[in-house]
Parts: structure tokens; C-alpha cells; sequence
């Protein structure tokens, strides 16, 4: 994990309670699979399906905002337990307010997980914005940590974990799995 400003992103990480995601290039690869008929297919990634069923146990909450619609995504955000899914959202601030407002945060106790520049105005103002190895130079700039892995290739799962060594959850989380 590139850590852009180590002491700092540690500290603004302790304070997190919710995770926002994006889907296209963080969730997914990006990419766009279409097939003869017309179906879309996402690919998802399950290490960030595990991190994702982590965190939730631990009691993190998750949303996601995406700019596309697309009926796998419902089905993936409800296997993993996420209830809060903004599809369709081009603009993702009202959403983003809506959630801030519903799970009654602040900007600081909110992480967004975004790629690209449709991203920025969130991740401009949550507490610890991230993003994944292949954002853009510009999204990077703005995010407290980059993770190693590409979007859809375990990225997202990175990420938490980050989250969880700096409020000191995550060994705790590994002993859990060693006791089985």
C-alpha cells in the first residue's frame, strides 16, 4: 500500500466509520463486458468481498455511489450485506449528503474509495479519501493512501485493512482465523 502521508493518513484513518465506494474501476476492473445478446457482466473481486464481511462484523458501515446502473451491482452490494446503494449518480454529492445525514457523521469518520475524476468532489471532502493503482495522477493526489493493487483486484480489501491496523482491529481480525 503507497501511503502518501503515513502519520497523517494513520491518524485520519482511526476516525472512520463508514466506507463509500465506487463501483467501475474500484469495486471492478472497469471494464466493460457486454455479451452478444446485450448482457452485461461486472467482474467482482472476492478478497473485497471478505474485507467488506469484515468490517461489517466489526461494525463499519458501507454505501456505495456509482455513476452506472446496473442490476449486478444490486446483486453483489446485497450478498455482501451493503444496504445503501446510489446507482446512477453522476453528481455523487446529493447522495453522499443523504448518507452523511442518515448515518449521522461527519466528513472526518467517512472514508470514499474512488478512481477516477467523477471521484474528486467526494473524496475533496470526506476524512480519508483512497484510491486504487491505477487512478490518475489527479485522484491520487487527493487520497491519503493508493492502494498496490489495481480497481477490482483486491484494492478495496487494501484499503480497510489500512483502516483496521489504525484503529488497531486488524490482528485481532487474523487470531480470529487462526482459532478456527
Amino acid at each position: 500500500m503507497i501511503n502518501l502521508m503515513r502519520r497523517e493518513s494513520f491518524e485520519r484513518a482511526k476516525k472512520v466509520k463508514l466506507i463509500v465506494l465506487d463501483v467501475d474501476g474500484v469495486l471492478t476492473d472497469g471494464g466493460v463486458y457486454i455479451g452478444e445478446t446485450g448482457e452485461l457482466f461486472k467482474p467482482f473481486h472476492v478478497r473485497d468481498g471478505l474485507g467488506i464481511n469484515i468490517a461489517l462484523r466489526l461494525g463499519f458501515k458501507f454505501a456505495i455511489i456509482t455513476g452506472r446502473k446496473s442490476p449486478q451491482l444490486a446483486i453483489r452490494a446485497k450478498e455482501l450485506g451493503i444496504n445503501e446503494v446510489w446507482q446512477g449518480k453522476i453528481d455523487k454529492r446529493m447522495a453522499y449528503d443523504d448518507i452523511k445525514q442518515k448515518f449521522g457523521l461527519t466528513d472526518e469518520e467517512i472514508a470514499y474509495v474512488g478512481d477516477d475524476l467523477i471521484d474528486l468532489p467526494i473524496m475533496a471532502q470526506v476524512g480519508f479519501p483512497a484510491t486504487v493503482a491505477d487512478a490518475p495522477s489527479e485522484v491520487k493526489n487527493y487520497s491519503c493512501v493508493v492502494s498496490d493493487l489495481n480497481g477490482g483486484r483486491g484494492a478495496v480489501r487494501e484499503v480497510i485493512e489500512f483502516i483496521l491496523k489504525a484503529q488497531g482491529l486488524w490482528q485481532d481480525v487474523v487470531n480470529s482465523y487462526l482459532m478456527y
